[in-house]
C-alpha cells in the first residue's frame, strides 16, 4: 500500500517523524523495526534517532523526503508549528499527517485546516506500551485518509482502532482516557495512603482491590508496577498528564457537559505538577501521603 502512488520499481518513500521524546522515540523505533524507512527529527537533536533512522536537520528536510509523517509532540501549538512548517517546506511533498499527540479536540480540527490530510491519531499504554507493540492507537479521519496511512499505524502498534470518520473525535476519546486514568490514580492514590494509615499492607491491598469492584488501570498496572516497585519511571509527566487534565475539563465544558469530577481531579494534578514539575506522574502517590 505505501508504494501506491510511486512507479514500478521505485523505492517506497520513507516515513517522516517529528518529535522523538520518551513515547516518539520508542515509536519511531517501532516504524524501523517493521521496516520502514525513516526520516527523522526532534528540535532537540540528533542524539535520541532510532538506529536505523536517517536523521533530518529540520521539518523542512522531513518535508522533502516524506509524503506521510508522524508527529509525537508535547501540545498544540507545537503541532501547528511543525504542519505549517511541512506545508510550507520548499519542494515538500507531504500529503499526510499522522498526529500521536495529545491536542484536545479544538486543535485537532484546526490541525487538519492547515493543508495536508490529517489523521488524528492519539496513542494510550505508555512507553511500556510503545515498546511492547501493544500501545492502543484510536484514529480518526475521513476513509481515504484513514486506509493511505494504515500501514504507518500499523507499523508503529499492533493494536490499532478507528473511533471516528473526522479529527478531533480520536482526541475525544483519547482525553476522556486520559481523564479517567488521573482520576483513578489520584483517587487510588488516596485510598492506598488511608489503607497503610488504618495498617494494611500495600501488596495485600492491591491483590483484593484487583479481584474487587475498586480495580482500575491504577491498581492493576501503576501501582504494582511503579508505586510497589518503588521505580516510579513510566515515562509520562505530571505536567502532561494536568495538561491533558486541563484540555478535558475545558472542551467537556464547552460541549455542555458536566465536569464536577473533573475539576477536582484537574486541582488535584495542578497542585502536584506546580509541587513537583516534570516528575514521573505515578509520584503522585508519596505526594498525596506528603512523604
Amino acid at each position: 500500500m505505501l508504494t501506491e502512488h510511486h512507479h514500478h520499481g521505485e523505492e517506497p518513500r520513507p516515513v517522516g517523524f517529528i518529535g522523538l521524546g520518551n513515547m516518539g522515540g520508542a515509536l519511531a523505533e517501532n516504524l524501523v523495526g517493521a521496516g520502514f524507512q525513516v526520516v527523522a527529527h526532534d528540535a532537540a537533536g540528533p542524539a535520541r534517532c532510532p538506529s536505523g533512522a536517517q536523521w533530518a536537520p529540520s521539518p523542512a528536510d522531513v518535508a522533502r523526503a516524506a509524503d506521510v509523517v508522524v508527529l509525537s509532540l508535547p501540545d498544540g501549538a507545537v503541532c501547528a508549528k511543525v504542519v505549517r512548517e511541512l506545508a510550507d517546506a520548499r519542494e515538500g511533498r507531504v500529503t499526510h499527517v499522522v498526529d500521536t499527540s495529545t491536542v484536545g479536540v479544538v486543535a485537532a480540527r484546526e490541525l487538519a485546516a492547515l493543508g495536508p490530510a490529517y489523521v488524528d491519531a492519539p496513542v494510550s499504554g505508555g512507553v511500556a506500551g510503545a515498546r511492547g507493540r501493544s500501545l492502543m492507537v484510536m484514529y480518526a479521519g475521513t476513509d481515504e485518509d484513514c486506509a493511505r496511512v494504515e500501514p504507518v499505524l500499523a507499523g508503529l502498534s499492533d493494536r490499532g482502532r478507528r473511533v471516528g470518520d473526522r479529527p478531533g473525535q480520536a482526541q475525544a476519546l483519547k482525553l476522556a482516557n486520559n481523564f479517567l486514568s488521573a482520576t483513578a490514580l489520584a483517587a487510588t492514590s488516596e485510598a492506598v495512603a488511608f489503607g497503610r494509615a488504618a495498617g494494611l499492607d500495600l501488596a495485600v491491598m492491591l491483590e483484593v482491590l484487583n479481584v474487587s469492584s475498586g480495580r482500575s488501570g491504577a491498581t492493576a498496572e501503576k501501582f504494582p508496577d511503579e508505586v510497589l516497585t518503588g521505580r516510579y519511571a513510566s515515562g509520562f509527566s505530571n505536567t502532561l498528564m494536568a495538561k491533558d487534565v486541563g484540555l478535558y475539563l475545558e472542551e467537556s465544558e464547552a460541549l455542555g457537559g458536566t465536569s464536577a469530577v473533573a475539576a477536582v481531579t484537574r486541582a488535584v494534578w495542578e497542585a502536584f505538577a506546580a509541587a513537583e514539575p516534570g516528575a514521573d506522574f505515578t509520584r503522585i502517590y508519596p505526594f498525596t501521603t506528603g512523604a
